[in-house]
């Protein structure tokens, strides 16, 4: 079995290539080591994964048609999964163009890559930011999605609908993954909870948005490799009426903690697992944000017999260790 995995050096993308291999699966690996954030942790994520036998990297632009369209030539796979992207809210309010070039442009050339050869099943990154400010609570895949409060949220609907057309035309079995909020051991630098845990240590005050009125439904990185792994196991079949009453071989699924929790208590559990205190500067909602994130897991209990469960003070402290063992080693 050979697996795509696009932005294999990301979070998400690392830790999944690191499951494949372990389950004897030949992984190609391809990212373009962006410097949204320190390119350094991208590069020691590699380091792990090119130790590992059945691991190839290819350094690769998904905005780039012909790059993209070689790489298929040169390889056939048996599964795609696409977690390349432009990540983070706030960022696409300074620069929107790179949001277009790598979730939209670069999404479709990988549907491309797709149409042209025979692969079993494409799974994709959505995000819960697709819900907007939505009400209705827990989020399920049946809700309306149609008013995204950030441009990041857009492309992410716009590759839901994408693809959606490219499973219809051409009948590729495609799955859309909403992850809620993800977190753990070498995770990204521009996430609350990374840089809580940065600041605390080194005794500087965080930013706490909305006056910490927020929830979250954070989901442990180890569950969100399970739920993909599973789902790209399982590709949706055609004619079975599913989400938005779709004949496709189309499926979107949530993938959360289905736990949504405080920020204040989330901040608590950081200050627990550090046995330091934090310095809070509380502020206003950011534009782009949303107060809460909340996870309907139904679905891909029913689908796939699973749902995250790692609860929050176990995977904070995981993370927490983890960042003092790679803070030392740097």
């Amino acid at each position: 079995m050979r697996v795509l995995v696009t932005g294999v050096a990301g979070f998400i993308g690392y830790h999944l290539a690191q499951r494949l291999v372990k389950e004897g699966v030949e992984v190609i690996g391809i990212d373009n080591l962006n410097d949204y954030y320190d390119v350094n942790l991208k590069k020691a994520r590699l380091a792990q994964l090119d130790s590992q036998p059945g691991f190839t990297f290819e350094f690769l632009e998904l905005s780039d048609r012909l790059e993209v369209a070689k790489l298929f030539q040169n390889y056939t796979f048996d599964y795609v999964v696409n977690l390349a992207a432009q990540a983070g809210v706030r960022y696409s309010l300074q620069n929107p163009w790179v949001y277009i070039d790598s979730n939209v442009t670069g999404f479709v050339n990988l549907l491309e890559g797709c149409r042209q050869s025979q692969i079993k099943h494409l799974v994709f990154a959505s995000s819960s930011s697709v819900y907007g400010i939505n009400t209705k609570v827990p989020f399920a895949v049946n809700d309306n999605v149609d008013h995204p409060i950030s441009l990041y949220a857009a492309t992410k609907k716009a590759n839901e609908l994408i693809a959606h057309t490219y499973s219809h035309l051409y009948h590729i079995p495609t799955t859309g993954l909403r992850f809620f909020t993800v977190y753990g051991p070498w995770g990204r630098p521009d996430m609350a909870y990374f840089k809580f845990v940065k600041a605390i240590q080194q005794g500087k005050p965080i930013d706490v948005y909305n006056f910490g009125k927020m929830q979250r439904d954070f989901t442990y990185i180890d569950d969100v490799v399970e739920g993909v792994f599973r789902v790209m196991l399982k590709p949706p079949q055609p004619k079975i009426a599913n989400v938005a009453n779709s004949h496709a071989p189309y499926r979107l699924y949530n993938i959360g903690n289905n736990n949504p929790v405080e920020l204040m208590t989330f901040i608590e559990v950081i200050e627990k697992a550090l046995g330091k205190k934090a310095v809070k500067n509380l502020l206003p909602m950011q534009p782009g944000d949303v107060p809460a994130t909340y996870a309907d897991v139904d679905d891909l209990m029913r689908d796939v017999g699973f749902k995250p469960s790692t609860p929050l003070e176990q995977g904070i402290n995981c993370f927490v260790q983890w960042y003092q063992e790679y803070k030392q080693a740097e």
